[in-house]
């Protein structure tokens, strides 16, 4: 009886691996292993299936050195098992109390992440394709309680899926989770009939954990009011994820029409994201998020839902999230970015220079070639970085700067003095440009905008005896311009 429980085992985690398509023919996997009777049984499931699976095994465990001896004796009873079944292994040690206080997480979350680092190094140094992890059907049921309990949004209803892939260290580490559909008693019972005598982590009891807690007190109160409360959530997460696969290729649809990377920052346009369904909104959000932070640990509903309920501000809103990401409004689109992060396509005006009239000035990424042409030469219709001005009343003594407090001009074709700072608003210049543009000065004030406007008392007219050209060219960024209007 025991002997066929066994095979049956055996034959469904056979049957998901393969459903799944978690592992090819050839593929090297290192199987982490704590010692407790989850990796345990992992172990030699995979071992007992390598040849039909065609797999080979490297086994590896880390020491977290938080349980003293208990620690040390779960490292020997790994590389004694390891030994013990011919295969190789890798057997770590890393300081997580001390991860935890310079990055400032919980000793869940710190362990997790070392354990993670250590195990894409043995990946790495091993030649394998992937790492598996013990991770159970209760163990399932519990992370969806987790996320339901940390305000998650339907994505956290998923739970664990049985292939996940990490950035760790700005590498991709593929996870595979052969027991995903097996229950604790299940594995507990297969160690016991094969005579395998796993260790027991004494932290497991105790409820100072988060998961530990959930496991303890609350799934036997849930079970109180609903004894199938565990069928029932993993029903509600295969229908999230069905739902989900639907909203992600969607997603990508949108992304592709109104999204872009830019550098450390995604950008969306305006009217197409405002167009778009609640449900499309929130999942693009998230996909820029993760983007952003490099995973979505950190991204919670409400951070998402508080971006949705201020779209309807004015430009130059700002809404900060976790860890200095913020998104911006601004007049044409949105931006998701960590904070200081600018989209500027101009380099940065650093220091006030004297312009050569007539000559070549070059000023950081900027640079600027006058000249004094006989007679008057209209320019109205020339680009956007080239003037022309009366050279009479311009001068040759004239500077470049960034703006200052206070600066006014006349824009061409107005007949009524303006302050640069409510002509840029004006004319919908995002706020982080606004001291990127180049102002020209002479000893009578503001002279030109550089690719906005120039000041009208200095325009050529018929009287112009000399006119000033100027064409600014500029090492632009890769950022994407804003709608407005340059002229």
């Amino acid at each position: 009886m025991r002997a066929r429980k066994q095979k049956l085992l055996e034959g469904r985690v056979y049957d998901y691996i393969r459903g799944q398509n978690l592992v090819t023919p050839g593929d090297r996997i290192v199987a982490a292993v704590s010692g407790g009777p989850d990796s345990v049984a992992l172990l030699h499931l995979l071992y007992n299936l390598r040849n039909v699976l065609k797999i080979t095994i490297v086994v590896a465990h880390l020491d977290h050195n938080l349980r003293g001896e208990e620690s040390a004796g779960d490292a020997l009873y790994v590389a004694g098992l390891a030994q013990s079944l011919g295969l190789p292994f890798s057997i770590g040690g890393r300081d997580v109390e001390g991860y935890r206080t310079r990055h400032k997480l919980t000793l869940e979350e710190a362990a997790r992440e070392v354990r993670y680092q250590y195990l894409a190094d043995v990946v790495a140094e091993s030649g394998a394709s992937m790492v598996a992890t013990g991770h159970n059907r209760n163990d399932n049921v519990e992370t969806i309680l987790m996320h339901l309990i940390r305000g998650t949004g339907t994505l956290g209803l998923k739970g664990l899926s049985p292939i996940t892939k990490r950035k760790v260290s700005g590498r991709d580490l593929k996870i595979i989770r052969p027991l995903l559909e097996v229950t604790r008693s299940e594995i507990e019972e297969f160690c016991k009939n094969r005579g395998l005598t796993p260790r027991t982590d004494s932290t497991n009891l105790t409820p100072s954990a988060f998961r530990n807690r959930i496991r303890l007190e609350l799934l036997p109160i849930l079970k109180g009011y609903n004894p199938g409360i565990d069928k029932a959530l993993l029903r509600l997460a295969n229908i999230a994820g069905d739902e989900l696969c639907y909203l992600a290729k969607e997603t990508d649809k949108a992304w592709r029409e109104i999204a872009g990377r830019c550098g450390d920052a995604v950008v969306f346009s305006r009217e197409g994201f405002d167009a778009l369904h609640p449900a499309i909104k929130r999942s693009l959000l998230r996909r820029a998020a993760g983007e952003i932070y490099g995973t979505l640990k950190d991204v919670e509903a409400l951070h998402i839902e508080d971006i949705l309920g201020h779209l309807d501000r004015g430009a130059g809103k700002q809404i900060e999230m976790k860890s200095g990401v913020v998104f911006t409004i601004e007049h044409g689109r949105y931006l998701l970015a960590k904070k200081g992060e600018t989209l500027c396509p101009f380099p940065p005006v650093e220091e006030e220079v004297e312009l050569a009239v007539p000559g070549v000035t070059v000023a950081g990424g900027w640079r600027f070639v006058t000249q004094v042409i006989d007679g008057a030469v209209v320019g109205h219709d020339a680009a956007p970085f080239t003037c022309y001005l009366d050279f009479g009343k311009t001068g040759s003594s004239l500077l470049v700067r960034r703006r200052k407090d206070g600066d006014r001009f006349i824009p061409f074709g107005r007949t009524s003095e303006k302050k640069i700072k409510d002509y840029l608003i004006d004319a919908r210049v995002p706020r982080s440009w606004r001291d990127s543009i180049p102002v020209l000065v002479s000893p009578e004030g503001v002279i030109w905008l550089a690719g906005y406007r120039i000041d009208d008392t200095v325009k050529v007219t018929d009287a112009t005896q000399k006119t000033l050209r100027i064409e600014v060219t500029y090492t632009a960024s890769e950022c994407p311009a804003a709608e407005g209007e340059i002229i």
